[in-house]
């Protein structure tokens, strides 16, 4: 598993969401001359969700697995529709239930003026393995954007799914319900920057960048 991992990326909904989706080149080598579609991962579906399974469908790509960092909704108003057409199933950590479905908490009502919310197939636990698309990797439960905001670790090939948690030179906003300043700080002092530090950060919102420059120059978490 993850021989050689690919990322795909769009910038959806009226925050400007990073979505990111995720496969194993290896399997796309041994489907390039066959009619088998190539699964990955889906993290985020901002919105959109009948454009994403299109666009992904033209280029045979198949959604095994939709994966959210958390449950606010420029990270999840595409997901519902995402799951009906592509059959994949929502996971996140089990302690964001609350927060993906109750629209006064993750923001749909204040930003947008309607009720999104929704309903994981799976709550997940910290550190647990992930297996789907050919791909295997880890949950890490990084409290303090939201209650249970997360990120994703494909810890074998350094790359990153930080979500709302760290940005190039940022971190996630914490003044909405359920945030904690000193909580992210600690999330991301102590769960990422444990990581190797040319770990590639793919981040919910802005550009790429990798845990040791963040570690030098994100002056929010010094």
């Amino acid at each position: 598993m993850n021989s050689n991992i690919k990322v795909g990326s769009a910038t959806l909904g009226p925050i400007a969401t990073n979505c990111y989706f995720v496969f194993n080149d290896r399997s796309a080598e041994e489907n390039v001359n066959t009619d088998e579609p190539i699964p990955c991962i889906f993290f985020d579906p901002a919105d959109m969700g009948e454009m994403i399974y299109e666009k992904l469908k033209e280029k045979n790509i198949k959604i095994e697995l939709i994966l959210l960092t958390h449950g606010h909704f420029d990270h999840m108003a595409g997901a519902d529709e995402l799951r009906r057409l592509s059959g994949a199933p929502i996971w996140c950590w089990e302690k964001e239930a609350d927060v993906c479905q109750d629209p006064d908490v993750n923001l749909s009502y204040d930003f947008i003026g309607k009720s999104i919310t929704i309903k994981p197939d799976k709550y997940l636990k910290d550190n647990e393995i992930i297996e789907a698309a050919g791909l295997k990797l880890r949950l890490i439960g990084t409290p303090g954007h939201t209650v249970g905001s997360c990120c994703y670790s494909f810890d074998d090939n350094k790359v990153l799914i930080s979500g709302d948690t760290l940005f190039e030179g940022s971190v996630g906003r914490t003044d909405f319900p359920g945030g904690s300043s000193s909580t992210l700080v600690k999330s991301v002092k102590e769960k990422l920057f444990g990581l190797p530090d040319d770990t590639i950060v793919y981040p919910g919102h802005g550009a790429v960048t990798t845990i040791g420059d963040e570690k030098l120059y994100n002056p929010f978490v010094r």
